[in-house]
């Protein structure tokens, strides 16, 4: 079985800023503040590791009940923004998905720094939500790192024990060293979070512009039962 993990924001989908100004919204309802840092990076990074920077900045006390206060109304907050937002599904997504889920061998995954809820609120509104059975999310970890092992755990215990090789594909550096983490074969897009040549700097086994030219990771993938056939 081959895992094929994707990151949400910039890789499968651009919300148009839905994702921040929820964050914005819920920081001003719960803790008076009226305008979010900009010294605290987004893309790449999970919602927990986001919200706790946040709260160090502002003043807020970076406690267990903050965060699931924050949480919930984050995805209240959520909830109206994606709808208000100019956002859309990234060019070339959808074909893929669909080449990936024809193939016996491949199961689809996330690895995501968003909380789980909120990727279901964002992928539900692009009516991507059906097409992953399991992931790894920003609830609990402020690590890319440790959120990729918990993914490809998922990954096994979803394949049986039967998982041959995983791949992620993400938009920012952040995902390409996580990848590596792991083990996986990395797949760099430059559809969100970074340059090409900052992508490229890192090292991916594969670097796209977009997700329309999928032939070299379609390759990989069918080419991986080959090798199994092969080497058994």
């Amino acid at each position: 079985m081959y895992s094929v993990l994707f990151d949400i924001d910039g890789t499968l989908v651009q919300t148009g800023g839905a994702g921040k100004n929820a964050f914005a919204a819920a920081f001003a309802q719960l803790f008076d503040v009226v305008e979010i840092s900009n010294n605290v990076q987004f893309a790449g990074r999970s919602d927990r590791a986001i919200a706790l920077d946040l709260m160090g900045l502002h003043g807020v006390e970076p406690s267990v009940e903050n965060w699931q206060r924050f949480v919930d109304c984050y995805l209240e907050q959520l909830e109206i923004s994606l709808p208000k937002c100019e956002g859309e599904v990234l060019t070339g997504v959808v074909d893929l998905l669909d080449a990936l889920q024809g193939i016996e061998q491949v199961q689809l995954g996330l690895l995501t720094g968003n909380v789980k809820s909120g990727a279901a609120h964002k992928l539900g509104h692009y009516n991507l939500a059906d097409r992953f059975a399991f992931g790894g999310f920003g609830d609990e970890e402020t690590d890319r790192n440790a959120i990729a092992r918990v993914a490809k755990a998922q990954a096994q215990a979803h394949a049986e024990g039967d998982l041959a090789r995983t791949m992620v594909i993400g938009d920012t550096v952040h995902d390409v060293v996580c990848a590596q983490s792991i083990g996986a074969f990395a797949v760099a897009v430059a559809t969100g979070g970074a340059t090409i040549e900052e992508l490229a700097k890192t090292g991916p086994d594969l670097l796209l512009e977009d997700l329309t030219d999928t032939e070299a990771l379609l390759t990989e993938v069918m080419a991986s039962d080959r090798r199994e056939v092969k080497f058994s």
